[in-house]
């Protein structure tokens, strides 16, 4: 009937990046910015393991790449959240352009 081939994952892993890096780039909402940075970080886990189910069936170096990925994408959420949290505590706002505290 319909099978599911490598070119619907590029597909689907290419908008989901793209509206990551839409959000990225246009949010200033600091939890939105990490929600889309989450999304990108999924769609190059989905496209590790599509590339590795059709090229190499007998290795599982996509999956193992994308575990790593998952490790480090959840290290990165919980030390942003802290980050953020101590920010809103301090100027209690989210809105990334009233954060300057490294500035001169």
């Amino acid at each position: 009937m319909f099978n599911i081939g490598l070119y619907h994952y590029i597909a689907l892993t290419t908008i989901l990046f793209s509206i990551g890096l839409y959000g990225v780039l246009s949010s200033r909402n600091a939890i939105r910015l990490l929600m889309c940075i989450e999304l990108m970080l999924n769609a190059v886990n989905i496209n590790l393991v599509a590339f590795n189910n059709y090229v190499n069936m007998n290795d599982l170096s996509g999956q193992i790449f994308s575990i790593f990925i998952l490790t480090v994408s959840a290290a990165e959420a919980s030390v942003g959240l802290a980050i953020l949290i101590a920010l809103y505590r301090r100027r209690s706002t989210a809105d990334m352009e009233r954060f300057n505290l490294l500035k001169w």
